[in-house]
């Protein structure tokens, strides 16, 4: 009987040790499977990168000759405005598959003119708010639906986010820019007596009292009250946030975004989209030529019929996963600098 209950116990040890050995394998093999498709993982993301980073470069040399060839025109029928649908890239990204099955790399992507859209920044300069944009940001939220006392807001804070010219006593000077140094308070005294100052008597001062930061995206306002997510969806393809003032062209732009900026109804404004579409505006008498009355001298010098900013947006999927890029490029005639890359 004895006998009989160490045998048992001998069965039940050897059971608990098989299994036991099974599980740290079984572990084992778990680990080493997720180290695989980690590094796998990894090499896609790399792989997808340098794709995007070959698309961007393509799409840096488009402009470039497109600079050589519009001769200070840009327009909807030129190369750049092609989008590129998915386009199958099996023998050129190497995805992990055999040589005899199909890829599954693709890349797709379009360049768009960022100055068809309104730009935040033409708001305000030096902190001062432009009330002639204001009023034309309120006739583009009219456009589309949003309450138009909402641009108020908008370009206050813009104002909010620069750096004010304060000119300094005894100066008509506007034009020079301060020492870093200097204080709001120094500057309006326009002198000092510290021969260490570092204030330049003759030169305009800056307002730093309170800096906030710059916006940089169009979800930005969603830190202004009245602002919300919606919203900023329904704005995406009217508004844009340029590192400058830009004026908006009249060959790419919107039928709201030209019904706003030339104070006109919406239904003039998709007429002159609809004779775009026929004939692209070489320049401003080519427009006044073509719709005459429609541009004053005040609104004249915030339209313009090229582009220096241009959108980037490329995607591509391998096997599995994908990765999209967005930049900002500006465009001159001396070469072609990205701003920022983003990654979605």
């Amino acid at each position: 009987m004895k006998r009989q209950k160490q045998n048992g116990v001998a069965v039940v040890t050897a059971l608990l040790l098989t299994t036991l050995a099974i599980t740290i394998v079984a572990s084992l093999f778990w680990q080493q499977q997720v180290q695989v498709r980690s590094i796998e993982n990894q090499r896609f993301q790399l792989q997808k990168k340098w794709v995007l980073r070959g698309a961007l470069d393509w799409a840096r040399l488009i402009l470039r000759e497109d600079v050589r060839n519009s001769h200070n025109v840009d327009h909807l029928g030129e190369p750049w405005a092609v989008t590129l649908g998915d386009t199958h890239l099996d023998q050129y990204v190497e995805n992990g598959k055999a040589d005899t099955e199909s890829s599954e790399a693709s890349l797709s992507g379009q360049i768009t003119d960022a100055q068809s859209r309104f730009n935040l920044n033409s708001l305000a300069l030096n902190g001062v708010i432009d009330a002639r944009q204001v009023e034309v940001l309120a006739r583009l939220f009219s456009n589309v639906r949003i309450n138009p006392s909402l641009a108020k807001n908008a370009a206050a804070a813009i104002a909010s986010t620069q750096g004010k010219l304060i000119p300094a006593a005894g100066t008509g000077n506007k034009n020079n820019l301060p020492n870093p140094g200097t204080s709001s308070s120094a500057s309006s005294a326009g002198t000092t007596n510290d021969p260490g100052s570092s204030v330049n008597p003759g030169a305009s001062d800056i307002n730093t009292d309170v800096q906030f930061l710059r916006f940089s995206q169009l979800d930005d306002l969603l830190s202004i009250p009245g602002y919300t997510p919606e919203m900023i969806v329904s704005l995406k393809n009217f508004v844009v946030v340029l590192p400058q003032k830009t004026p908006v062209n009249l060959n790419t732009t919107s039928k709201e975004v030209m019904a706003a900026c030339l104070n006109i109804s919406l239904t003039d404004a998709a007429l002159i989209v609809a004779g775009r579409e026929r004939a692209y505006f070489r320049d401003l008498p080519d427009f006044e030529n073509r719709f005459p009355g429609r541009i004053t001298t005040d609104i004249a010098k915030d339209i313009s019929f090229w582009t220096n900013y241009f959108f980037i947006n490329g995607k591509v999927k391998l096997s599995r996963s994908a990765l999209e890029v967005n930049a900002l490029l500006e465009r001159t005639a001396v070469a072609n600098k990205v701003l920022w890359i983003r990654e979605n």
